[in-house]
């Protein structure tokens, strides 16, 4: 196999907002795999929240190159295993990696992924839409240019945060689901869970820090909406630690290494009863496009990540009114724009 990488600077549509960040532009790996006249891509983004930056990426991956392309790949889950220990200490570089490794994959077997993972497309959820935090009459503007059977409200001001969704509320009937970011306390989730419930909200995603347990344990028995855990889910054992905390877990193949650990923790979350969703980190059509052969296992999905922004490196899966299109390319549907 050849390892190639593509570096390149998303430009959001619109400043993207949350509790903790803020940016016009998201830096992103686009990895690549070449074997056999084949192209496998898989792509992970810079995040300074969790210290991720493309030079340390492409760092970790130079420093394995002798290792992966010398691979003879005929199992991408096998080729996880035994690159993951020199990659433990960058999941976003695995992550980016092992996607490659399934989209090659998938192509050399000239079938689509979710076909060679037996899942019917006609299982997948509804994808919501993320409106960023921004002033109400901004966010207002942000549904009605993109008009969505359901969104994802980034919340974070505490004061402010039932105003503006009732504000929202006023100028559409589709369903909502919010995302405090871990801005809130257990007190102020389980009064809000009241209010948001009647004003047509789903679910809550992470309202409290990753590591306030004891406040999770006191929202997970009072609020009256379910509530999803992000940031405290994170690798495989966090699936286990979430089970009596939270109803669900929010997987980002991002954090936990790929698609090849993400398939596991949907399954190690139905054993433990809980709902699970999987999100994005605004990806390009690359990473959105491997989230998306996951959708049938899935009871949420949040994978707007390329209707946010404005120079789509590739080309895969699109969504229409919040249903998923999959590509007719074979693997997870990617192909990199010549001008990439």
């Amino acid at each position: 196999m050849q390892l190639l990488f593509h570096r390149v600077d998303l430009r959001l549509n619109h400043t993207f907002t949350i509790a903790h960040d803020s940016r016009d532009v998201q830096p992103t790996l686009l990895v690549e795999l070449r074997d056999g006249g084949y192209s496998g891509f898989g792509e992970a983004t810079a995040t300074r929240y969790y210290g991720i930056t493309i030079d340390g990426m492409v760092a970790a991956l130079e420093a394995l190159r002798d290792t992966i392309e010398s691979y003879s790949l005929t199992n991408p889950e096998t080729f996880w295993a035994d690159v993951q220990p020199h990659l433990s200490q960058n999941p976003f570089a695995l992550c980016a990696l092992d996607q490659a490794a399934w989209d090659l994959w998938g192509k050399q077997q000239q079938q689509p992924l979710y076909k060679l993972w037996n899942l019917d497309p006609a299982n997948a959820p509804l994808t919501d839409y993320t409106i960023g935090l921004d002033t109400p009459e901004r966010m207002v503007e942000k549904m009605q240019e993109r008009p969505w059977p359901l969104y994802k409200i980034k919340l974070g001001r505490p004061e402010k945060d039932i105003t503006l969704v009732t504000t929202l509320r006023e100028h559409t009937d589709a369903v909502f689901r919010v995302d405090a970011n871990c801005g809130w306390t257990a007190a102020d989730a389980i009064r809000k869970s009241r209010v948001l419930q009647e004003l047509g909200v789903e679910f809550i995603e992470q309202p409290l820090p990753a590591d306030d347990w004891a406040g999770a344990k006191q929202v997970y028995e009072q609020s009256t909406l379910p509530i999803i855990a992000d940031e405290s889910c994170i690798v495989e054992s966090d699936v286990d630690r979430c089970a009596g905390y939270f109803h669900g877990v929010n997987i980002k193949l991002t954090k936990c290494g790929g698609l090849t650990p993400a398939r596991r923790m949907i399954s190690r979350a139905r054993e433990l009863g809980l709902r699970v969703m999987v999100g994005c980190m605004t990806e390009s059509s690359v990473g959105i496009s491997a989230i998306a052969q996951l959708l049938p296992l899935l009871d949420y999905a949040d994978l707007d990540g390329a209707m946010l922004i404005g120079n789509d490196p590739a080309t895969g899966v699109t969504f229409e009114d919040g249903r998923v299109m999959y590509a007719t390319e074979n693997g997870t549907g990617v192909n990199l724009l010549a001008s990439k």
